[in-house]
């Protein structure tokens, strides 16, 4: 296995002296109040609901009119809805909203944030507990599958109001959501932060008329409010045995935003999520679906699209157009998604180096990666063409997110015994709770895993695979170079007995390993036998939190001789930028001149050879490839590429 360039040298793994403990899981600052709460959560509405507030447009449909349907009876419709009612309650608003968000992570939300604190990093590294990482890992690239189906079904489901307005038309949908999608993918490098600010107020008004039509229509038929009750529920799967148990997979499709609302948290905060949830989106997606079931007993024909047959006749285009907006805007968010979970996965160390972009000044937030976002939209486009109509790709949908909350389940009840020492027996009666309704969900849509649910997984096992992968080589390569590289210490003190020529200037090597010597250094010895007057030796360290304060963020240690070894400090949220923190350090002694430094790269062959080999041929040519098509340190770093000086050297592994 070849590749051309080894970052382990240059970047160390996640910071091996940071042990997270209860104290560094803090509340966020003071919540927000007053006018300043209202207009967090009116941006919560649009960003973190975008996704579950587009589920009417097919949830109701899937149970009543698909290959698993049930016919439209009282006691059906009934039990439907009062399985829609209590998964609302119990899996959104007491799990995710009342549980799951009090594991935040410094402020951030989301499946690595959680599997971060889930598994903090000891400093031996023999503590770590792959088992809980893996699971981490998996659900994130779960999500994956959610980002990829979310704009497809969305969009397509909003399209479909178009043969029901007339059959004309029908022919149409599927090549208008393409363009949709393609316009959609393609404005993602002009960033977000205009359109964005008519996120909240687009999704209010679509929770508004969703919540209308569904409240005129249980005007006419208000018995349908008793389906509150969990008898109707469990008088459901009594009369329907099996078939009831294959329903929940389509009743699953009301919940699909629980995840993309915890990994949105960082943006809003807990209290503004909260306060959208419980006085906007619960009761405009509850009067939505009660509307639909009314519609459904007063004439079950409706069933092919309840949810366009709540509107008068005159409502219908304006309504398609509406649901086009707010599927766009769920869409938006699961992409925005996608590039945050990359960049976190990147740094910490999960992915190799991709290619970032900031497209604005303001938020640190809006970030473009283009090779995730055109993987979407051909990943998007082809389910569009392959599956043809949201019904179809309906069966695809639960099983990548009850997958992940599964996982979530899991890390949440390790973070909550060993982080906030909660007792042991009210905690696993807890969790067991939200487990059975999991698995429950996650039975029923794995039913259906012929039908499109083996897509989210396989592109998940294909993620997962790359991230263990890159994970594993990059091990491998950080203990072959440590091997073969001499301590610090060492060459401090073989440097006071011989005579080396020095230069002015300033040499900044970067080093994965603070207490070795980088191997850079020793190849400019070997082959320039010069040393700088100054020398830096440059560590940079993740965090297993997102953001790092400036006054942590480096520790300058002045070594004698002109030589100093700096640790830079990074959360896995930040993007790294090594001369302007070189020039932010404030210590007297030290004085760094950005115009005459000089930086030193190593610059690695990796050879796989039956003596080290420790990772399957595939595999390591997997990794190879991925090594190659990593983004160059000196981007990565915002180095100035005029000041960088490569060394190659060749490691077996």
């Amino acid at each position: 296995m070849k590749a051309n360039e080894n970052i382990d040298e240059i970047v160390g793994d996640v910071d091996p002296e940071v042990h997270l403990t209860y104290s560094d899981v803090s509340e966020p600052p003071e919540s927000p109040k007053g006018s300043y709460l209202a207009l967090l959560s009116l941006g919560a509405i649009g960003v973190v609901y975008g996704d579950i507030g587009t589920s009417p447009l097919y949830a109701i449909r899937e149970c009543f009119h698909g290959p698993h349907a049930i016919s439209a009876t009282e006691a059906n419709v009934l039990g439907v809805l009062s399985l829609i009612f209590w998964a609302l309650v119990i899996i959104i608003s007491i799990k995710y909203l009342v549980f799951v968000l009090r594991a935040d992570n410094h402020g951030e939300g989301g499946i690595l944030s959680l599997a971060a604190l889930a598994t903090p990093i000891k400093p031996s590294g023999r503590t770590e507990r792959w088992l809980l990482i893996a699971l981490g890992i998996f659900g994130a690239s779960l999500l994956y599958g959610d980002g990829v189906i979310t704009p497809a079904i969305s969009i397509l489901g909003a399209m479909e109001g178009l043969s029901v307005a007339t059959p004309t038309l029908s022919p149409f949908v599927m090549p208008i959501t393409i363009a949709i999608l393609v316009g959609l993918f393609l404005i993602q490098k002009r960033g977000t932060a205009g359109i964005g600010k008519i996120f909240g107020p687009f999704t209010l008004v679509w929770f508004m008329v969703i919540g209308l039509l569904g409240a005129a229509q249980i005007w006419h038929f208000p018995h349908i409010l008793v389906a509150v009750s969990p008898y109707y529920g469990v008088q459901f799967f009594i009369d329907n045995g099996w078939h009831g148990f294959i329903i929940l997979g389509s009743v699953f499709l009301v919940v699909t935003g629980g995840e993309a609302l915890y990994a949105d948290m960082g943006h809003f905060g807990r209290m503004p999520i909260r306060v959208a949830w419980f006085t906007v989106a619960l009761p405009a997606l509850l009067l939505n679906y009660f509307g639909q079931g009314a519609l459904l007993l007063e004439d079950p024909a409706t069933a092919e699209n309840p949810f366009y047959n709540l509107a008068p006749t005159w409502a219908m285009y304006p309504l398609i157009a509406l649901a086009t907006g707010a599927a766009i805007i769920a869409s938006q968010a699961i992409i925005s998604g996608a590039f945050s979970l990359t960049r976190q996965a990147v740094q910490l160390g999960f992915l190799p180096r991709l290619k970032i972009q900031h497209t604005s000044s303001r938020e640190i937030g809006q970030i473009y990666l283009p090779a995730v976002n055109w993987a979407l939209m051909i990943g998007c486009i082809a389910l569009v063409i392959g599956f043809r109509t949201s019904s179809n790709l309906a069966a695809a949908y639960g099983i990548a997110v009850t997958s992940t909350m599964v996982i979530t389940t899991i890390l949440f009840y390790v973070v909550a015994r060993e982080l906030w020492n909660w007792r042991a027996a009210p905690t696993l009666a807890l969790c067991s709770i939200f487990v059975v309704i999991d698995l429950a969900f996650f039975g029923a849509n794995i039913i259906k895993l012929a039908d499109g649910g083996w897509f989210p997984l396989v592109l998940a096992t294909a993620i997962f695979t790359v991230m263990l992968t890159w994970k594993k080589g990059r091990s491998i390569l950080q203990t072959r170079i440590s091997e073969e590289t001499q301590p610090l210490e060492d060459f401090l003190y073989e440097f006071e007995h011989k005579a080396i020529h020095r230069v002015p200037g300033t040499a900044v090597f970067m080093n994965g390993n603070a207490s070795k010597t980088p191997p850079a250094l020793i190849r400019n010895l070997i082959h320039n036998k010069v040393l700088h007057e100054k020398v830096i030796f440059l560590t940079v360290k993740t965090r297993q939190i997102p953001y790092v304060s400036p006054t942590e963020r480096y520790i300058c240690e002045p070594l004698g001789n002109g030589f100093t070894r700096i640790k830079v400090y990074y959360g896995y949220m930040e993007d790294p930028d090594i001369p302007r923190e070189l020039m932010s350090i404030s210590e007297s002694e030290f004085r760094f001149d950005a115009s005459t430094a000089t930086y030193f790269l190593g610059r690695e062959t990796v050879i796989s050879t039956s003596k080290y080999s420790t990772m399957s041929r595939w595999r390591e040519r997997l990794f190879s490839l991925l090594l190659k098509n990593a983004r160059s340190a000196t981007s990565f770093f915002s180095i100035p590429p005029n000041r960088v000086v490569e060394l190659g050297e060749q490691i077996e592994i």
